[in-house]
């Protein structure tokens, strides 16, 4: 079974996510059955900032004892052999925030994402913060595209692994993406920081939450009607 859990944001630093990172620990640690768990964290669209990786080891070892590694991939050519050793370990894939389209840009120059598609595929839980939460969608609603109007916000092809439309941060989003669902598409899904949509073979079964919220969005010839999940 492929899984994925999409976080809509959140501060690691701050431990706000805590009840949503227990769950994925529990996830690793059933897969890894008597020996000890390993994540991978993939940092690629924060440029691989080491600090971001260094806050997410002292959480998931620190907490929950579990092993992590890193997959770094920009400043160098990544050795994909030692790459491919690394996801083979992993119980759990974290992608952790930042830019969303350097990020996808990045892992399809690297090679690193026919790695990430083989984890998936063999059903290690992918796990993603914000960036690393609405990159598996077919359309997302981002900040990192430069958009020839200046817009602060722009729609941008996912991966398209799950199909519809999502925003993440959806607290601080909410009135700019409701008007864009309303005009362009039949229904979205919106998550807020701290709140994570659980989704398995592609199909979302349910949300969880460390204080957030997350919403299926439903256009109704222009008149948008939100449910929690």
């Amino acid at each position: 079974m492929g899984r994925i859990v999409a976080i809509g944001g959140g501060d690691l630093k701050e431990r706000s996510t805590l009840k949503i990172d227990e769950y994925l620990a529990s996830l690793a640690k059933a897969r890894a059955g008597e020996r000890r768990a390993n994540a991978l964290f993939i940092p690629t669209a924060s440029h691989d900032f080491m600090p971001y990786y260094n806050t997410f080891h002292k959480v998931y070892t620190g907490v929950f004892d579990i092993k992590t590694d890193v997959a770094l991939t920009v400043f160098k050519e990544p050795d994909l052999e030692r790459l491919k050793e690394k996801f083979l370990k992993a119980d759990l894939i974290y992608v952790g925030g930042g830019d969303t389209v350097f990020m996808l840009e990045q892992w399809k120059k690297s090679g690193i994402l026919a790695l990430i598609e083989d984890a998936y595929a063999r059903g290690v839980t992918i796990a993603g913060l914000s960036a690393g939460a609405i990159c598996w969608f077919e359309d997302i609603y981002t900040d990192s595209l430069k958009t020839e109007d200046g817009a602060k916000y722009a729609m941008f092809k996912g991966l398209g692994w799950i199909k519809g439309v999502i925003s993440p941060h959806y607290g601080s989003r909410m009135l700019d993406f409701d008007k864009i669902v309303c005009y362009n598409y039949e229904r979205a899904y919106g998550i807020e920081d701290d709140s994570a949509l659980v989704i398995e073979d592609g199909e979302i079964v349910g949300s969880l939450s460390s204080g957030g919220k997350a919403y299926l969005l439903v256009n109704e010839q222009g008149r948008l009607v939100k449910s929690e999940l």
